[in-house]
């Protein structure tokens, strides 16, 4: 059994007037200076979240999308606001055969959907924000314009895929390889082209009115019907750009997909665990699966085994890969298919599926039949021969190995002196001193996985490569259709109010990084901090939803703080484990409310996470 720490990294922030916490900590001290310009939990997360958009390049951009789950307390209002854009009209089944492809390739221009992130970000600030468009989005404008200090990852990052850029994406040079040379982490990186996008976006908005509602959906049509979407189609109707798949392909973006989209208000996902109602997104993105792991485990003693222990890691590891399994065969768009969700989260469903938790590491990927329905794997889940990864040794924490980065997979997958290491994306969190709560996941728009688009300084993203080209499946291609993202934040309720707002980036691993974050502090009592710094652990055993969609049966990776004999327990489970370095698995941030007081916590791993409040 694990023993709850006393030390933590940095401290639980205790305050009354706000907490913002997010992947940077320029995103993280920008929102909270809007909380100090009067501003609240809305105005904030879209100042922190256009910020993302500069300073992480690397794991998101504005031509990116964005799941945001929010409560609105003077309305007593949970939401989810979609802000995933949909596969372009001409994005068929039939125009992927024939270019001879099986998979949607992970990198370029074939795999972009309608950019979502700045539709759904203006509405947010339309809707519930209070500021004007110019004081929020001015903080972005100045990094963009001005500079910020490159992480090494960003460095890294750029270093491989630099011959790419040289060779084939010379836009991507031009804004990322100054003087032809990699950045180095740590210096001054300015984007004007990008800071000049922002600004235009400004200034033509604050043209068209002044009024504060009119100018915010004005910057909305002139992203989407106006000079950034006549830029974006006519690069993407002309541009033959090279791919993972070895040969350059023109993608299938046009304007009239990009003027007939708009970001979308739905009502969440949830699932009642103890005194705290949980709430995700709809199965367009992987939330549900988060829910189902709560059902699952609900009928197993998770005090009674201890955080950190062989039967807690064992147990939680095999409910996640049937949740997972599900996920493969159930979750797609549900305006384009029936997806059994009620059946999926029902007690009856998960006590069936419980019963094939046994005491041996599962190497099956077993779907269940909701509803009595006889559930289908795309090709890819099914296929053979996919050998699981070596074992990694612990790297030395004072001297780690140079990591890298595969521009091929799309969301950056970093290498840590060994076997691939889930990627990541950003998160923000925030809660005001007014009662709202926000948590948002920003992604996609990668520099590595697309080419900078003239003029502009950001990249398209590459989500249409998390469909399957099987057929008749939910997460089946279709033209304006919603790929089932793996962007996953979480807000949980107790008595109808904002309790905590948390999440993290890390592709497959963000449903399972978040839950061992949430039964750390929902089941053994941790504060935010501890259950962020306890170790970590995730299956690699489902397909991933990136480019090329391998899965890994029965993988396992753990921190090396894990336990040795706990470790060596999980190997004679059948657990093929890969030990990793101590802090390397995991990227949560919360924020939580309760008892009148306001608390927030980000994770050290990666070092660039933070938390501010007061």
């Amino acid at each position: 059994m694990g023993d709850i720490p006393e030390f933590t990294t940095r401290p639980e922030l205790i305050g009354t007037f706000g907490m913002v916490a997010s992947t940077h900590w320029l995103a993280s001290a920008a929102g909270m200076a809007v909380l100090e310009h009067g501003g609240n939990a809305f105005d904030a997360a879209v100042a922190a979240g256009l910020v993302l958009q500069v300073t992480e390049p690397h794991l998101n951009g504005l031509g990116g999308e964005v799941p945001v789950i929010a409560h609105h307390a003077g309305r007593g209002e949970t939401f989810v606001l979609c802000g995933q854009g949909t596969a372009p009209a001409a994005a068929t089944r039939e125009a992927f055969a024939g270019l001879g492809l099986d998979l949607v390739p992970g990198s370029g221009l074939l795999a972009a959907c309608v950019p979502g992130a700045f539709g759904a970000w203006m509405l947010l600030l339309r809707e519930y924000g209070t500021l004007r468009l110019r004081d929020v989005m001015g903080y972005a404008i100045g990094y963009a314009s001005r500079g910020y200090p490159l992480v090494p990852a960003i460095s890294w990052g750029i270093a491989s895929v630099a011959e790419l850029f040289r060779d084939h994406w010379p836009t991507s040079a031009e804004v990322y390889l100054p003087g032809g040379q990699v950045p180095a982490p740590g210096s001054l990186f300015t984007n004007p082209a990008l800071a000049a996008t922002y600004q235009r976006i400004l200034d033509e908005a604050e043209t068209a009115s002044a009024d504060r509602d009119e100018q915010i959906e004005a910057a909305r049509r002139v992203y989407y019907e106006g000079f950034v979407a006549e830029t974006i189609a006519a690069y993407v109707a002309s541009a033959d750009v090279m791919d993972v798949t070895g040969q350059p392909h023109r993608g299938l973006l046009s304007y009239s997909d990009l003027a007939a989209w708009h970001p979308r208000l739905e009502e969440p996902l949830t699932y009642d665990v103890g005194a705290l109602t949980v709430c995700k997104t709809r199965p367009w993105g992987q939330g549900p699966v988060f829910l189902q792991q709560l059902a699952l485990l609900d009928g197993f003693d998770l005090v009674a085994m201890g955080p950190g222990s062989v039967d807690f890691i064992h147990t939680v590891t095999e409910c996640a890969k049937l949740a997972f399994a599900d996920r493969e065969a159930w979750y797609g768009d549900p305006d384009f298919t029936d997806v059994p969700v009620k059946a999926l989260l029902s007690a009856d469903y998960a006590e069936a599926r419980r019963q094939l938790v046994g005491a041996e590491a599962s190497a099956r990927l077993v779907p269940g039949a909701p509803d009595g329905r006889p559930p289908r794997l795309p090709e890819f889940a099914t296929a053979a021969g996919h050998a699981p990864r070596a074992q990694a040794s612990p790297s030395d924490p004072m001297n780690p190995p140079t990591p890298q980065l595969d521009p091929a997979t799309g969301e950056p997958t970093a290498r840590t002196g060994g076997p691939d290491r889930a990627g990541d994306t950003c998160h923000l969190d925030v809660a005001d001193r007014f009662g709202n709560m926000v948590s948002a996941t920003p992604s996609g728009g990668w520099l590595q996985s697309s080419p900078v688009i003239p003029g502009l300084g950001f990249c398209l993203g590459t989500r249409a490569q998390m469909f399957t080209l099987t057929p008749g499946l939910p997460a089946t291609l279709a033209p304006g259709k919603r790929p089932r993202t793996t962007l996953t934040p979480s807000l949980a309720l107790r008595d109808r109010e904002p309790y905590l707002a948390f999440g993290t980036p890390g592709g497959d691993q963000q449903d399972q990084w978040s839950l061992l974050f949430f039964l750390n502090h929902l089941h053994f009592g941790m504060n935010l901090q501890q259950a962020i710094d306890f170790p970590s652990f995730h299956s690699a055993h489902m397909p991933s939803s990136f480019y090329p969609r391998e899965p890994q049966p029965r993988v396992l990776d753990v921190e090396s703080r894990v336990s040795p004999a706990v470790i060596e327990d999980l190997r004679r489970r059948g657990h093929l484990v890969n030990v990793r370095p101590p802090w390397s698995l995991g990227r949560v941030s919360a924020v939580a409310r309760r008892n009148g007081m306001l608390y927030a916590a980000a994770n050290p791993r990666g070092m660039q996470g933070y938390a501010v409040g007061r």
